[in-house]
């Protein structure tokens, strides 16, 4: 069933089209971390810092290199495995979102609520603007799935109620 014209069934359409953009996101990131496995990834960052005309001791290019030291010691297998899993999920439900079905609902319900200890986690220990932005939209996000959740078993239970 396509989701209705109305403010809900736009809203499960706009969280629909932003959990692929998600997913789409991840999945590029993906195929970048592939392109850098057999090249010297600190040798690299080297190179992009002194492009830029950078100070190597500055605040980023520390953590750029910093994060170059860390994909080099990382399993890139695993981390890719990883991301086709989130890719897949937020396909998965960006599809049920868009079609108005319970179990896209479910899905995004449940998958946004697993962010949000890690959310307040990272924001208790380095507040910012932007976490707090993070955490209050996905907030929000999961807030309104679960009612939509709510109407659609207040719905069904009207239906069986006068089916009696």
């Amino acid at each position: 069933m396509p989701a209705p014209a109305t403010v809900q069934g736009r809203a499960l359409r706009g969280i629909a089209i932003f959990e692929a953009f998600k997913g789409v996101m991840v999945l590029a990131a993906s195929f970048g971390l592939l392109s850098l496995l057999h090249h010297d990834v600190r040798h690299l960052a080297h190179e992009l810092i002194a492009h830029l005309g950078m100070n190597p001791d500055g605040r980023y290019p520390t953590v750029l290199l910093h994060y170059a030291d860390l994909l080099e010691r990382a399993d890139v297998q695993a981390l890719v495995l990883l991301a086709v899993g989130y890719v897949v999920l937020r396909l998965i439900e960006a599809y049920g979102l868009w079609h108005n079905l319970a179990w896209g609902e479910w899905c995004g319900a449940l998958s946004g609520m697993l962010y949000m200890p890690f959310e307040i986690h990272h924001f208790l220990h380095r507040p910012s603007a932007i976490g707090a932005l993070v955490f209050v939209a996905n907030g929000f996000v999961v807030g309104f799935l679960v009612l939509q959740l709510y109407r659609r078993r207040d719905t069904a239970d009207e239906g069986a109620s006068t089916r009696r």
